[in-house]
C-alpha cells in the first residue's frame, strides 16, 4: 500500500521569521495529531534550506528544493547542482514544474536530465507533468502528459522508476479558481501509472503520483480518495499551517 505524501511548494515566498513560525506550527500540528498514515514535506527557496534543515531535523516533516541544475558543479553562474542540495539533507527536489516550463522555457529533455541528476545524488525527484487549458480543450491531455513523463522514463534505467515521485498539475487549474474533478484527475493518474508500468511493472504500483491542481482543505479528501491519487503538491495552501495540516489530515 502506498503511503500518502503531501508536499508543500512554497514557490518564491517566505522570510526567516515567517518560515520559523510556519514550520513550528506544522511540526506541532503533526506531532499533536495522528499523521502516521501520511508523510509530509516542504520544498522551499534555496536560501531557506539551512533553516529548514535546522528546524525539521528529527521531526516527521521532510524538506527539499524547488529546482536543480542538470549540470554537476562548475562554471554555471546562478545554478545550484544536486550535490549542493544533498549537503542540506534534502529528500525531495521538484523538477519540471509548470512555472519552470512556461517562464524559463524548460523542455522535457532538460527536465529528464534534472531528474537524472537528482537521482544520482541520492534524492527523490518530484517530476511534474501537466497540460494547459488550450491543450485540454483540444483533447490533448493524455498525449501531453504522456510525452512529458515519457521523456524522463526514456532517460532513466528501469530500476530507477521505483525512486520517482510524479506530480500531475493541470496548468489550467493552478491559481485560476478552476479545478479538475476527482474523476478527471484520476483518469490522468491512471494513465501515468500505466506508463510507469510499461517501463517497470514491478515498481509502478509503489510509485506515488501526486495531484497538484489547487488542492485545498475543501477538496482534498475527495481527491485523495481516488485509487491513483497518492498525495498532493500544494501551493498556496502550504503557506498557511492550518490549511496544510487539514490536507495532511485528509490524507
Amino acid at each position: 500500500m502506498r503511503t500518502k505524501l503531501i508536499v508543500g511548494n512554497w514557490k518564491m515566498n517566505g522570510s526567516r521569521s515567517a518560515n520559523a513560525a510556519l514550520l513550528a506550527d506544522i511540526v506541532a500540528g503533526i506531532c499533536a495529531g495522528n499523521a502516521k498514515a501520511a508523510e509530509a514535506a516542504v520544498c522551499v527557496p534555496a536560501p531557506y534550506l539551512q533553516q529548514c534543515q535546522d528546524a525539521l531535523a528529527g521531526t516527521p516533516v521532510g524538506w527539499g528544493a524547488q529546482d536543480v541544475s542538470m549540470h554537476a558543479c562548475g562554471a554555471y553562474t546562478g545554478e545550484i547542482c544536486a550535490s549542493m542540495l544533498a549537503e542540506f539533507d534534502c529528500r525531495y527536489v521538484i523538477v519540471g514544474h509548470s512555472e519552470r516550463r512556461a517562464y524559463h522555457r524548460e523542455d522535457s529533455e532538460l527536465v529528464a536530465r534534472k531528474a537524472q541528476a537528482v537521482l544520482a545524488d541520492g534524492m527523490v525527484p518530484i517530476v511534474c507533468v501537466g497540460e494547459t487549458l488550450a491543450q485540454r480543450e483540444a483533447g490533448e491531455t493524455l498525449q501531453v502528459v504522456g510525452g512529458q513523463l515519457g521523456a524522463v522514463l526514456e532517460l532513466l534505467a528501469p530500476e530507477q522508476v521505483a525512486r520517482l515521485v510524479v506530480a500531475y498539475e493541470p496548468v489550467w487549474a493552478i491559481g485560476t479558481g478552476k479545478n479538475a474533478t476527482p474523476e478527471m484527475a484520476q483518469e490522468v493518474h491512471a494513465q501515468l501509472r500505466a506508463q510507469l508500468a510499461a517501463r517497470n511493472a514491478d515498481a509502478a504500483p509503489g510509485v506515488r503520483i501526486l495531484y497538484g491542481g489547487s488542492m485545498k482543505p475543501e477538496n482534498a479528501r475527495e481527491l485523495l480518495g481516488q485509487p491513483d491519487i497518492d498525495g498532493g503538491l500544494i501551493g498556496g495552501a502550504a503557506l498557511k499551517a492550518q490549511d496544510f495540516l487539514a490536507i495532511i489530515d485528509a490524507a
